[in-house]
């Protein structure tokens, strides 16, 4: 009678046992969805606000790249004095302002990109230092001549930066 009884209860509980468990896994996956869904949603909101974050910092970054390229920065920013040593400390000062004035917009690049535009901004102030070795002797317009002459045909380290950032923003559509 105890076997009869027991088995009965189990025949009993079996059918609830198994829609509880239906259920649960049912609910799992629903749970689930829905909470990709709900990120998805998120996410594309996100979007919405993150991209033209974004390009405002990559259009930023191109006028930052644009003011430290030795052929503008040399036109722009003329020599105060006849004394070489305080036009390199003007030049390389400037550089570093903008620089400076720019620098929260790494959060919105690549670590890649914005590896690129520190080589560009130090390979910049390398190539004033290599002009002010070069006319030791002359006067800041010698030097502004000298780095425009020799320089004015290559690709000078912003327009590398910029081709690069032109590849990265192209990536964004």
């Amino acid at each position: 009678m105890e076997i009869d009884q027991a088995i009965s209860y189990v025949a009993y509980l079996l059918p609830a046992i198994l829609v509880g468990l239906v259920a649960y896994y049912f609910f799992k996956g629903h749970t689930a969805n829905e909470e990709g869904r709900r990120r998805y949603l998120v996410q594309q909101e996100a979007q919405k606000n993150i991209i033209p974050m974004r390009l405002q910092a990559y259009e930023r970054i191109t006028i930052l790249l644009e003011r430290i390229d030795p052929n503008r920065l040399l036109v722009r920013v003329i020599p105060l004095s006849q004394d070489l040593d305080a036009y390199e400390s003007l030049l390389i000062r400037n550089i570093e302002q903008e620089y400076d004035h720019n620098i929260s917009q790494q959060i919105y690049v690549s670590q890649e990109c914005w590896n690129l535009i520190n080589a560009a901004k130090n390979a910049t102030i390398h190539i004033i230092r290599q002009g002010v070795m070069h006319e030791k002797k002359g006067t800041p317009d010698t030097m502004r001549q000298w780095l425009l002459a020799n320089f004015m045909e290559d690709i000078t380290p912003s327009q590398k930066a910029l081709a690069y950032i032109r590849k990265e923003v192209s990536e964004l559509f």
